[in-house]
């Protein structure tokens, strides 16, 4: 992603064109970090090393000044990474796939997503995603027919976690409701199984979140707040099922994989997690019968127990307040009923 060249070029008289690759702005409130360690956490497969050698040779720039790897990054500074060619963009293929819209109206739509379904193109995902189907059912409107990678998408939830999103189908649109996912005004909570038993009914979990320094396709915690970003995950107990517990979850903020790198932290890993550690079995006998109980749970509901369940916000035209709910998907409703059954007939 940041390669240069390390053989010095002809002199030209002109300076070659720069095309901005990345464009982040420090959240409010940011303690002053070196800028190798606050791109680190945002741009996915990038090592410190390449960001160090993209600053060395002049391809990272702090409120538009060149900077070095070692340079501070203050809150509300804006940190570009440029290079001498342009952004490699992804051509968008239209496919017909279904969408099971939930309301809809000429500036939005509110969509129920599937597990399974991937939110955006990506490396590995260049089709079967949710922009696939928007560009092709929304194909006669401007805001999907241009050069943005992820039109009309104002947050997103992950590949194997179901539930609701809202999508703008304007730039007026877009604007309103990504600045209320931003200023958090926005109103979501989740269901989630986790493994293991709650002392507390609720409580709050506050940790900055960021990519694993051993495995960027994760996010870790970082209590001591130098990595990552700020996040704030609230929950409470919903229902307590013998080893495992279903949670409600509500965002204060909207980082990657927020609520199962959380829940991994606090000891409480979302139910056949395989990223972070839910898919083996954390609480319980060691009858063998158990054993395979719980095997036949994960193939049940073979992903992340996490449902978006509920979504609020203000129409970004009307100023009315709409809220959504979605009833959970019959993945999760059958793993719901095994352990309730369980708990019931418990002799294991």
């Amino acid at each position: 992603m940041m390669e240069y060249n390390e053989e010095p070029e002809e002199e030209q008289d002109e300076q070659p064109e720069l095309y901005e690759h990345y464009r982040f702005v420090a959240d409010p409130g940011q303690q002053p970090l070196r800028v190798d360690k606050f791109l680190v956490n945002r741009i996915m497969n990038a090592s410190r090393s390449k960001i160090q050698a993209a600053a060395q040779a002049g391809n990272i720039l702090v409120d538009e000044k060149s900077a070095k790897s070692n340079q501070k990054v203050k809150a509300g500074q804006t940190v570009t990474v440029v290079m001498e060619y342009p952004r490699r963009s992804v051509d968008l293929i239209a496919q017909d796939i279904p969408l099971d819209i939930v309301y809809e109206d000429d500036h939005l739509l509110v969509i129920d997503k599937p597990a399974g379904m991937v939110v955006h193109p990506g490396y590995g995902n260049f089709e079967g995603t949710l922009v696939n189907a928007l560009v092709y059912h929304y194909k006669n409107l401007p805001m999907f027919n241009g050069d943005d990678s992820r039109p009309g998408l104002v947050h997103r939830i992950d590949k194997d976690t179901s539930g609701l999103l809202v999508i703008a189908k304007n730039d007026v649109a877009k604007y309103h409701l990504a600045s209320q996912f931003f200023h958090k005004t926005s109103y979501r909570r989740y269901l989630a199984l986790v493994w293991g038993t709650f002392e507390e009914e609720e409580g709050t979990i506050d940790a900055h979140i960021g990519r694993s320094l051993k495995d960027r396709k994760v996010m870790s915690v970082f209590p001591e707040g130098e990595f990552g970003k700020d996040a704030v995950t609230h929950y409470k107990v919903v229902e307590r099922l013998g080893y495992v517990t279903l949670v409600e979850c509500r965002l204060e903020t909207g980082r990657t994989h927020q609520i199962r790198a959380h829940m991994k932290y606090i000891k409480h890993p979302l139910f056949n997690d395989a990223q972070y550690g839910g898919d083996q079995i954390l609480k319980g006998t060691t009858f063998t019968k158990y054993k395979q109980y719980v095997e036949n749970c994960f193939k049940i509901c073979p992903r992340q127990a996490l449902h978006a369940r509920s979504l609020g916000f203000v129409h970004p035209v009307t100023n009315e307040y709409m809220q959504f709910d979605s009833e959970l998907p019959e993945d999760m409703t059958q793993l719901l009923d095994k352990w309730r059954n369980y708990i019931e007939n418990r002799d294991i």
